[in-house]
């Protein structure tokens, strides 16, 4: 969104341009923009389509040879998240490259003498694999921040694609769903004793 020619700014700059002809590329555009842009889901609502299954999954699945039973709806949340099979590709790369804008950014704005530490790997990395780390270890171990993880973790609601294994093993489903949780970094202040954890979404 940064980036010189590109975000919002530009696309509204787009849309509201008297010169650009109304074609039916500027109206999908100008659709998704107001997020009036009807969806599977819609149509379905108001009967203008029997099923409301996202196509784009569909079409992934058939591909592997899977079936197409109980496929997700397709909203705009849906396709334009990981969680659509058909998207989960592309939306996975944008997220990362945006991600990576970021913190070139944080990493060019930062002071010579700040004692920020960015603990950056290669791809994402769930809790555990960060927590392995001697720095963040140092400053708090594992034992501890379990602790404190599963005051939090049972607060939150456990999702349909989680209840088989809450289920199966309910005893130990938060910690093991909190070490598993995927982030883009961990940047650590040894002075201050600190471990920032830092998400993009």
């Amino acid at each position: 969104m940064l980036r010189q020619d590109a975000g919002r700014f530009m696309l509204g700059k787009y849309l509201c341009d008297r010169k650009v002809p109304r074609n039916p590329s500027r109206r999908r555009r100008f659709g998704m923009a107001v997020a009036g842009m009807p969806t599977v889901s819609f149509l379905t609502k108001i009967g203008q389509m029997q099923s409301a299954g996202c196509r784009l999954c569909r079409i992934a699945r058939e591909a592997r040879g899977e079936s197409t039973h109980g496929l997700a709806g397709k909203t705009h949340g849906h396709i334009n998240s990981a969680g659509c099979e058909g998207m989960a590709t592309t939306v996975t790369a944008t997220h990362h490259s945006i991600w990576r804008h970021l913190h070139d950014s944080m990493h060019a704005a930062q002071k010579s003498n700040s004692k920020l530490k960015s603990v950056t790997l290669d791809k994402e990395s769930n809790m555990s694999t960060l927590w392995r780390l001697e720095d963040s270890n140092r400053i708090c171990n594992k034992e501890e921040l379990v602790e404190k993880a599963q005051d939090v973790e049972v607060t939150m609601p456990v999702s349909d694609s989680q209840e088989a294994q809450y289920n199966l093993d309910s005893g130990s489903f938060f910690i093991n769903r909190f070490w598993g949780r995927r982030l883009n970094m961990i940047a650590i202040n040894q002075d201050m004793q600190i471990v920032y954890i830092l998400e993009f979404e």
